[in-house]
């Protein structure tokens, strides 16, 4: 069953979640799961029964009171929608990554507390990204409903899932997209310095829009309701993926980003605009 999960822990940004995975879910008429995940007892517990039992109760009803104020938060976000509540004992990472095969995506909040008590959004996120079945969705930041979604592009053929997902948000959201490619000296000159005069980077500009152009004509033609504009820039992806994100609504990359030193990274780019990125951070898995 295609659904939205929505991590929460009784944080607030865990509201801010609840509250985007509503929004994600009414739209496309797909249910929303409220997730909170608690540890069992301590291993010193396990021997003593009474405390054990008092563990699981008192752990049980925190997690009813956690629910409780995030569906909440969903209702009001979206009235009508009736979320399903549930808590589980476990690894936040683990009942996350098992659930992911039957979702449309999982959102966290920013930063946790509780279940996910020691963990950065970020660090979950890109755990989450290396081995999840569906997009991990970080909420941070906010933005006009109508901003555009910016999508990260590189030259791999992974692109293509994260640009279907990038659409996908922008088409249901009736907002244009930005799709952001960047380049680096070292793609064409590997580690030599060429004198300036000797390089046409005017024509190297050129040949990464068309290349970009190509990239998306595929998708423009799917979604031909979608305005698209295109932003090429030389130099690191991060950077200009964190300032295109100042007006975004959403910033969408992939979990691995094309790297001409190392082929490619677990999550360099990702990690980068998860810390930094001004609207929420949509990662999707690469395979």
């Amino acid at each position: 069953m295609n659904q939205v999960i929505a991590a929460v822990d009784g944080s607030a940004t865990a509201l801010d979640a609840a509250r985007w995975a509503a929004r994600e879910a009414a739209p496309r008429g797909l249910p929303l799961r409220l997730l909170h995940v608690y540890p069992p007892p301590p291993p010193r517990l396990r021997t003593a029964a009474a405390v054990d039992g008092r563990w699981a109760t008192a752990m049980a009803e925190q997690a009813d009171r956690v629910l409780a104020e995030a569906s909440a938060a969903a209702r009001a976000a979206v009235p009508g929608i009736d979320p399903v509540l549930d808590q589980r004992v476990g690894v936040p990472s683990r009942v996350l990554i098992e659930l992911s095969e039957r979702a449309h995506a999982l959102v966290l909040g920013n930063r946790g507390l509780g279940g996910f008590r020691g963990l950065l959004a970020g660090s979950l996120a890109l755990a989450l990204a290396a081995h999840a079945h569906s997009p991990v969705v970080v909420v941070r930041g906010s933005a006009p409903e109508q901003a555009p979604v910016v999508v990260g592009v590189d030259h791999t053929p992974a692109a293509d899932g994260v640009l279907a997902f990038a659409f996908d948000e922008a088409a249901h959201r009736r907002v244009p997209l930005r799709a952001v490619h960047t380049w680096l000296d070292i793609e064409y000159f590997g580690g030599a310095v060429p004198l300036p005069y000797l390089v046409d980077w005017e024509g190297i500009q050129q040949e990464e829009d068309t290349v970009l152009a190509e990239r998306l004509a595929r998708w423009t033609e799917k979604y031909p309701d979608v305005p698209v504009t295109r932003r090429v820039a030389r130099g690191r992806a991060a950077g200009a993926l964190v300032g295109d994100s100042e007006g975004a609504q959403l910033l969408v990359v992939g979990s691995h980003f094309h790297n001409p030193f190392a082929g490619v990274t677990a999550g360099a780019t990702a990690q980068a605009v998860l810390h930094h990125s001004s609207c929420p951070v949509a990662v999707v898995p690469v395979r």
